[in-house]
């Protein structure tokens, strides 16, 4: 089968991409830098509340996702003006979902790690960060559907300049807030979450400013603010539903993982916030190759070259390996190096190594399986691909359950977790693709 994109096209969408999402991984890395040289507390705390928040977050995210597939199917078919209405209509429903997180999070979210997490002082930080933190909400849900409009219609290097105003935004505000520079109070873990919500407010004025200057309005039909249409909103729902509820429920057993991790220790949920982050440079790189295989999936169907995908589809596969195993290998070679970027304690970054081999050794799996479960969203099925997550999240569940909880294993060997989660959900993803039963799908 012959593809649609040669490496080099595929290459121009997908740098932008990855630039923008390693520069937004750096958000988080910047706080766990930062936190990485207060304490252990804060460090743990800062993983427990940060997950909390992504997993609010993702909810948001998901609906993007959602948009995102239906901007880049109308820009496949060069139904350029109807992509104005889809944007227009994800703003506003995203600012009544920031509304609702944010009160539910504000009120609620003590009481609940008041009951899940086992040590004081990892409550009292969370809760101090959490505070703070969902302030970002009505900031971040807004950008994600800039991002949304700008994966869509392959127009990514916005990205990039973009996270890289957000990513210098957040080390000047946690340099500022955390330690107490420039005459203001040192406020430790709370000024880590007000930093990162004030970036993200940076950031979505950078998109609203380049939108206005840079993008042709009358083109995508977003020279107009259209009224608020239940019917179209509807219908994107349609296909976000299911993404929205993945997202939550993907980043739900994520946070589970943590929770179980903060029973072992303060000191295996330290070190496992700081793999987490290592982590995040290399699923970064992996999702720039994974949406970018999304997007184009879609717009190939909707340009009318079904036939393309599968090979469309091996060539993001080939790509996304050969630019993560590299970098899994360098930081297997140089573990310690790699570490002491987080934390500076040197007892800490030894107990750190173990979990980042057997993190970097799982990306053998992770690529090929969110390769294609990109592809099977970019389908437009999102039913489908809630499915077959859920399918492997009840085998993740239990996994972890078994090993953490109640084996009690050593952490290095908690994060064969990820083996198995990549293992199923490709082996499920695959087989939906072979079918070929998403061809005539229409959204």
């Amino acid at each position: 089968m012959q593809t649609r994109y040669t490496n080099k096209e595929i290459w121009h969408i997908a740098y932008p991409i990855l630039i923008s999402l390693l520069m937004e991984t750096m958000i988080g890395m910047t706080d766990t830098a930062f936190l990485g040289r207060v304490g252990e507390v804060e460090l743990g705390a800062s993983a427990i509340a940060g997950v909390f928040y992504m997993v609010i977050f993702m909810v948001a995210f998901g609906f993007s996702i959602g948009t995102q597939i239906l901007i880049a199917r109308r820009n496949g078919e060069q139904q350029y003006k109807e992509i104005g209405e889809l944007f227009y209509q994800a703003i506003y429903f995203q600012i009544g979902l920031a509304a609702i997180m944010f009160l539910l999070s504000y009120f609620f979210s003590p009481l609940i790690l008041k009951r899940i997490v086992s040590s004081e002082h990892i409550y009292e930080a969370a809760t101090g960060y959490l505070h703070w933190r969902v302030f970002g909400a009505f900031f971040s849900f807004c950008a994600v559907i800039f991002r949304a409009f700008f994966l869509g219609t392959t127009q990514t290097k916005t990205l990039t300049l973009n996270s890289i105003v957000m990513v210098l935004s957040n080390i000047v505000f946690n340099y500022i807030l955390i330690f107490g520079n420039f005459g203001f109070p040192a406020l430790g873990i709370e000024g880590a979450a007000i930093g990162s919500s004030l970036a993200e407010l940076v950031s979505l004025i950078f998109f609203i400013v380049y939108t206005r200057n840079h993008i042709d309005g009358r083109k995508y039909g977003l020279g107009r603010i259209p009224r608020f249409k239940p019917e179209v909103l509807k219908r994107m729902l349609n296909v976000s539903f299911w993404t929205m509820i993945q997202n939550f429920i993907s980043l739900s057993t994520w946070f589970l993982f943590f929770l179980y991790i903060e029973h072992l220790g303060e000191r295996a949920l330290a070190i496992t916030n700081i793999v987490r982050s290592v982590s995040g440079i290399l699923f970064m790189m992996l999702m720039a190759f994974a949406s970018t295989c999304g997007s184009l999936v879609s717009n190939l169907i909707g340009a009318g070259h079904a036939e393309s995908v599968p090979a469309t589809i091996r060539q993001h596969l080939r790509l996304a390996y050969l630019f993560v195993l590299p970098l899994a290998g360098l930081f297997s070679l140089f573990p310690c190096q790699i570490l002491s970027i987080y934390t500076d304690i040197p007892e800490l970054q030894q107990a750190a190594v173990h979990s980042q081999w057997v993190m970097c050794f799982a990306y053998l799996f992770l690529v090929p399986a969110n390769i294609y479960f990109q592809a099977v969203s970019g389908t437009g099925n999102t039913r489908m691909a809630l499915r077959l997550e859920l399918s492997t999240l009840v085998i993740y569940v239990a996994y972890i359950t078994l090993i953490i909880l109640y084996l009690k294993v050593d952490v290095a060997l908690c994060w064969t977790s990820e083996i198995v989660y990549g293992n199923f959900l490709f082996l499920l993803c695959y087989r939906y693709m072979k079918k070929g039963e998403w061809s005539g799908n229409r959204i």
